[in-house]
This record gives structure tokens, C-alpha cells and sequence, in this order.
């Protein structure tokens, strides 16, 4: 059974706890809307939130509380970062907890973020929806943001191993597109190139940052972190057409945490209508 109760996480006062005896899940409904904890109930939190800004604040900027957010692709200072810092609406009924994000009106969208916790599983359903409030088309990709915790390993699994020719069991076709960001040596050795994961290990001994997305055809993500791993699962949509040189996911690091990104195709939203793009969280141990 899931239940739901109101507690103080990190001095945000009006925070909502989903418990079904297996994991929790803490959001704040004083800004964001913001997911600021899942993990075993009792134990350790796999996101990361920012001590320094851990209340709300009502200075009109925006400010990297920590946690999982919804934003919207391409990156764009002047429309990405715009400030979450005003209370959010929400309503729990049917098992499902629904976050409302104020309307951002010179931007002309809508955010909702749909949250369902299993009630025998660790598994919890995050769908995210954007809505064009304006009066044109909105072109975006829907972009879903985890802050997670220091010291951990993200884990993506490679492509199956294929010989290469024309014979059975052989291929003349690519198999993987990874894109790099100019700040991103790639001989970093926080970056490992194995033959069954690629990694990005957390790592607070190295000062630079990092990022690296590609399009993964398994469409989950790893994060191993003391003996515990998130996965992370969303769609891959083979013959849609994904922002930054076709990323469905992303991924980002440098001291302090590691963010674990995925991406929806890039749509077009007409209108007064609505698009939604669904991640499935679940832990093993």
C-alpha cells in the first residue's frame, strides 16, 4: 500500500513523501516541480540537493536545487533556465500524485509531472508533460533531468558485439552515435570505453566537466552507488529524430554529482495540446 504524508526535507517545509514500505519518494511542492529523494526506505537518498539553495528562493533566477526536474531541449540559456522557485499545485487520487508547475507565460508552456508508486515493487512511473499554452506551434523535446548523488558509476550497455561482412550473424551498419561537448576530453579517466558498458564514473578528484549522449537502443541507464543501483528506463524511438545529433539520453558530471538525462524525440506541439514523455524508475541491490 502507498501512502502519502506531508514532511520538512531540507527546509522546504510543504514536501510530500510517497512510501509503499520498499522505497520512498520526496518531492517539494514549494518550488520546481522537484523530486528530492528516492531510495530504500531508510536508506540512502540516490539524489543529490544542494544544501546551499535548499529552501525556496524568491529572487526571480534560477537556482540548481538538486534533484529530478523537467526542462525542454535544445539548451537555451534565455528559455531553458527559467526560474521554478513559485509553489506548485498538486493532487493525489487513484494512486497517482500529479505536480502543476506555474504556467511559464512569456515562454508559452505547461508543466506536469505525474507520478504512480507501485505499492508492492520499487518501481515508480514519472510522466512528464509539457503543454503549449501560447498561440503557435511549440518545437521542443521533452528533456528529464536527475541530479544524482556523488561517488557513483553510471552504466550504459554497449551494443551487441557483431562480426564484420555480408555472411549470417555479420553486419556492414554502424551500430552506436556518441556525441561529445567541447569541454570533454576523451581521455578523461573518468569515461571508461568498455567492451559490454560505457561509464562515467562521479568523481570528485577531477575538476573539469564532462558530457556525453548518445542514442541508446535499450533505453535504460544505471547508477550504481554503495552496492545499490538506480535504473533509469525510457523510450528509444529507432526512426525518430532526437535533439543534440540524436540523443535520447545524456549524461553530465563534475564535482559534487553526476546527472542522468533522457530526452523524447523532438516534437511539435500545436496549440492548446499536450505531449508526454515517460520514465520508469526501479533499485536493486
Amino acid at each position: 500500500m502507498v501512502e502519502l504524508k506531508q514532511v520538512d526535507f531540507y527546509g522546504f517545509k510543504n514536501a510530500l513523501e510517497l512510501n509503499n514500505g520498499i522505497v520512498k519518494l520526496i518531492v517539494t511542492t514549494d518550488i520546481g516541480p522537484r523530486i528530492l529523494f528516492y531510495g530504500y526506505t531508510n536508506g540512502q537518498n540516490f539524489l543529490k540537493v544542494f544544501e546551499n539553495e535548499s529552501a525556496p528562493i524568491r529572487d526571480g533566477e534560477w537556482h540548481n536545487y538538486g534533484g529530478h526536474r523537467l526542462w525542454y531541449a535544445p539548451e537555451a540559456a534565455h528559455r531553458t533556465y527559467y526560474p521554478d522557485n513559485d509553489p506548485v499545485e498538486w493532487d493525489f487520487s487513484n494512486g497517482d500524485l500529479t505536480l502543476l508547475c506555474p504556467d511559464e507565460k512569456s515562454r508559452g508552456i505547461g508543466k506536469k509531472i505525474v507520478i504512480t508508486m507501485s505499492g508492492d515493487t520499487t518501481e515508480v512511473t514519472v510522466k512528464h508533460t509539457l503543454k503549449n499554452i501560447g498561440l503557435w506551434p511549440i518545437e521542443a523535446s521533452i528533456w528529464c533531468l536527475t541530479v544524482m548523488a556523488p561517488g557513483g558509476v553510471l552504466k550504459i550497455q554497449q551494443p551487441k558485439f557483431i562480426n564484420h561482412g555480408s555472411g549470417p550473424d555479420e553486419t556492414f551498419d554502424p551500430a552506436r552515435n556518441i556525441v561529445i561537448w567541447p569541454y570533454t576530453p576523451m581521455n578523461d579517466p573518468r569515461l571508461v570505453w568498455g567492451d559490454k558498458f560505457f561509464e562515467m564514473h562521479q568523481n570528485d578528484a577531477y575538476p573539469g566537466k564532462l558530457k556525453v549522449g548518445m542514442f541508446n537502443e535499450y533505453g535504460k541507464a544505471y547508477y550504481e552507488l554503495n552496492g545499490e543501483t538506480f535504473c533509469k528506463e525510457f523510450p528509444n524511438e529507432r526512426d525518430a529524430v532526437y535533439p543534440d545529433m540524436n540523443c535520447n539520453c545524456e549524461f553530465f558530471t563534475m564535482p559534487g554529482f553526476l546527472e542522468c538525462e533522457s530526452l523524447s524525440p523532438m516534437l511539435k506541439i500545436k496549440e492548446n495540446e499536450e505531449a508526454t514523455h515517460t520514465e520508469i524508475w526501479s533499485l536493486t541491490r
